[in-house]
């Protein structure tokens, strides 16, 4: 392969490539949502500066993707922190778990997403809207939602769905330091909302080392939705970066 079209690759191995090229539509994208107030003091071990903590709440959420342009058929399922960066407010990405190889590739190496293999599922169960998250052979979180008990005004579930999301971008240099560690933002764009339902929900956190959601207890439900979507995300911007003085130090442009 000549060095031009090596160039032009987007992804590796370059016979085979871990995901097309996006964008990427989402359809029939389903989520269940669910928010709870935790400890301010486990937020505060985990949200990185220069983003600020708005109240002690964290959205717990399992998103079905049966119809994903490229990527196929995954669910994913992970933690979101509210938080504001510069007076605008916002969501940020603090981990997620997801069971489709090309949608972790993509997620990590074309944007910021936060991604690690595990077997989140979402489905109905008699009258109740199940979320669980398997690492490994452990269970690691059940949620239980009422399935469609009361319709969800379409503008708060859009509210719910489009506030700018921050995400961190970490990648390693082959001396052991970081290479690119900044602050990036993104939001859903093209949203077209299917149904939207709210209900009584419950959720249960596990212990597990290597997926530690339980490290921000559950301590009051507020809020729960159930609501059906076509999306498309946009590329990710830098808001901050990390190593701006060192870069600048070193004479080094982005």
């Amino acid at each position: 392969m000549l060095i031009e079209d090596v160039k032009k690759q987007m992804t590796t191995p370059l016979g085979a490539p871990a995901y097309p090229k996006g964008p990427y539509f989402f359809h029939n994208r389903e989520y269940l949502n669910i928010v709870y107030r935790t400890d301010l003091d486990s937020l505060r071990k985990i949200v990185p500066e220069p983003l600020e903590i708005e109240e002690p709440l964290v959205k717990f959420e399992v998103m079905y993707m049966p119809d994903v342009t490229g990527l196929g058929a995954y669910t994913e399922c992970g933690q979101v922190i509210p938080v504001s960066f510069n007076g605008e407010k916002g969501e940020y990405l603090h981990a997620m778990y997801v069971d489709n190889h090309p949608a972790i590739a993509v997620g990590r190496e074309a944007s910021a997403y936060p991604k690690k293999l595990g077997a989140p599922k979402l489905f109905i169960d008699s009258d109740t809207l199940v979320g669980t998250l398997d690492y490994g052979s452990l269970r690691v979180a059940n949620a239980t939602m009422g399935f469609k008990h009361e319709p969800l005004d379409i503008r708060i579930a859009r509210e719910e769905l489009t506030r700018p999301t921050f995400m961190l971008k970490i990648v390693p240099d082959f001396n052991g330091k970081q290479k690119v560690c900044e602050l990036v933002k993104t939001e859903i764009s093209d949203l077209t909302i299917h149904g939207a339902w709210t209900g009584p929900a419950r959720l249960q956190l596990f212990e597990h080392v290597l997926a530690p959601m339980a490290d921000l207890p559950v301590r009051e439900i507020v809020h729960a939705s159930h609501i059906l979507t076509d999306l498309i995300l946009a590329a990710p911007s830098v808001v901050y970066d990390y190593l701006a003085e060192e870069k600048a130090a070193a004479g080094v442009k982005r």
